[in-house]
């Protein structure tokens, strides 16, 4: 094709069935049946016609897509070309299905390298997002596999394709196109000589895919974020400690936020009635305000209409002292989370112990993790929980010099490229003069994103000013995580090694 005036993809039309036959005929010159009849083509067209389409170029037919629609357990499994099209009549599709199965897709010789078949790759999966399809699947010949079958299987044979030490024209593309390779389906079309009758199941995940439901859902994809920058000043009483929780708990839920985080040890100011006792049972007085502040906090979570991350308190268990939080949720709901790592010094002047117990926590923006402080030093953890699907990790912090605020900001940041997340940390400022061990605080709260096109280059969606108490809002969009999973420029969850290393999390005799 010398010169391209138009390109159009467009519906196909049974007025278009002589020119389709054409193309199809030039395009399988290695298949015994070529060409579909023309009842069969407007069987297609009559009972699903947006599955049916043609790309045109100077108005002539360069490529088709056939396609139906299928239930996912009829294609699970092995299958055949003619079992999956019905013995070629159709009658599989079902317009209530959730598997957009392709039938049919070429394009002529003369005018490949035009970049076609993407096109009609990208309006396959247009349609199954459109449609709320789980995905795209179809049966992939491997035409120059018959060149290596003599020494090689297909799985052999697929696998070398994989790796680019060997061609093969249809698999490369459709692998190039974000289609995956499943299984390998044997005798799937009858004819295909030069695939030795092998096909590759090849599968597409809609990440739009919303499963039906008859319950109302309320899942949010775009979440407000409202971190506390809170300041360490003295309280005479609980009371007014509270009062200033709520102050902060109002303002960014009068922004509509759907989180709240406080800082780790928010109500270290406490301490300072009991500034005469020794740091160990200094702290052991405090933790005794722990679930007199969670019930409070709970209150202010139905009545502000707000999820809140209490950032981290004393708790005795058992007379042993460990770092935990709560997650308040507005529906009523209490969790809890552990500090797991304790810092050196949380052991050597408290005798804090670290906690067992890791979780998601699943909540009407989806799912989150929340690591206190130290903890967001251990990559493991927080890749623990990208594996239970977190979209959202939440960081109370308390530092108390630059350099400690430093190692806390910078392993975030890792934190959210290499888990494909959201992570927001929010620490106190100011000091404490009057609490042993609580002198000085550093901090500066921050929303870190992945880094990639669709996100801010240097991966930061906001920050706060450093040492100042305020409140930082910002949004996070949940869809855009979806699509770094599947198209970014690279994909750290999906390229992990885990054919060489695995990481599981275990179960303590002693966990709480």
């Amino acid at each position: 094709m010398d010169v391209v005036d138009n390109i159009e993809l467009t519906y196909l039309s049974i007025s278009d069935y002589e020119a389709l036959k054409e193309a199809m005929v030039e395009s399988y010159t290695g298949l015994a049946n070529p060409y579909w009849t023309r009842k069969q083509v407007e069987t297609l067209i009559n009972q699903f016609p947006d599955g049916q389409v043609a790309i045109k170029v100077n108005h002539q037919i360069a490529g088709v897509a056939l396609s139906i629609i299928v239930d996912s357990s009829k294609y699970e499994h092995l299958h055949t070309y003619k079992q999956i099209t019905g013995n070629y009549t159709f009658n599989t599709h079902r317009p209530d299905g959730n598997i957009l199965y392709g039938i049919d897709v070429f394009i002529k010789k003369e005018f490949r390298g035009l970049r076609l078949g993407r096109r009609l790759y990208d309006y396959r999966k247009e349609l199954c997002e459109k449609l709320n399809l789980k995905g795209i699947a179809f049966g992939g010949r491997i035409p120059n596999y018959h060149h290596y079958a003599k020494d090689m299987s297909p799985k052999e044979y697929i696998e070398k394709v994989k790796r680019k030490e060997i061609h093969d024209p249809v698999l490369d593309f459709q692998m190039s196109n974000d289609f995956h390779p499943s299984k390998i389906l044997k005798n799937y079309l009858e004819g295909d000589a030069h695939s030795k009758d092998y096909a590759v199941l090849l599968e597409w995940d809609n990440l739009y895919y919303e499963k039906k439901s008859e319950a109302p859902s309320a899942i949010k994809t775009v979440v407000r974020l409202g971190l506390i920058q809170w300041q360490m000043r003295p309280y005479s009483n609980l009371e007014g400690l509270m009062q200033q929780a709520e102050y902060f708990v109002d303002a960014v839920s009068g922004y509509r936020s759907d989180f709240a985080l406080f800082p780790e040890f928010f109500n270290a100011p406490l301490m300072a009635e009991n500034n005469h006792l020794s740091e160990p049972q200094a702290i052991r007085e405090l933790a005794k305000y722990t679930q007199e502040i969670v019930q409070h906090f709970s209150k202010l979570a139905i009545s502000y209409n707000i999820n809140i991350i209490t950032g981290s308190m004393p708790e005795i268990h058992h007379d042993r002292l460990f770092n935990v939080g709560y997650l308040c949720h507005r529906d009523g709901r209490i969790e809890r989370f552990e500090k797991i790592h304790v810092t050196p010094d949380e052991v050597k002047i408290w005798g804090m112990e670290g906690g067992n117990h890791i979780q998601v926590f699943d909540t009407d923006c989806g799912k989150i993790g929340i690591l206190i402080c130290y903890d967001v030093e251990f990559p493991e953890l927080s890749r623990l929980l990208a594996n239970e699907g977190m979209d959202i990790l939440f960081v109370p912090f308390l530092t108390d010099t630059q350099n400690g605020y430093s190692r806390v900001r910078n392993c975030a940041q890792a934190r959210a490229i290499e888990n494909e997340c959201y992570v927001a940390i929010a620490g106190s400022v100011g000091n404490l003069p009057n609490v042993h061990n609580m002198d000085i605080q550093y901090a500066q709260s921050i929303v870190f994103t992945p880094c990639d096109f669709a996100f801010p280059s240097n991966g930061i969606k906001a920050e706060a000013t450093p040492n100042t108490e305020m409140i930082l809002i910002a949004d996070v969009d949940i869809t855009l995580l979806r699509e770094l999973n599947q198209f970014g420029s690279v994909r750290n969850l999906r390229d992990r090694r885990t054919d060489i290393f695995d990481l599981k999390k275990k179960r303590k005799k002693n966990d709480l």
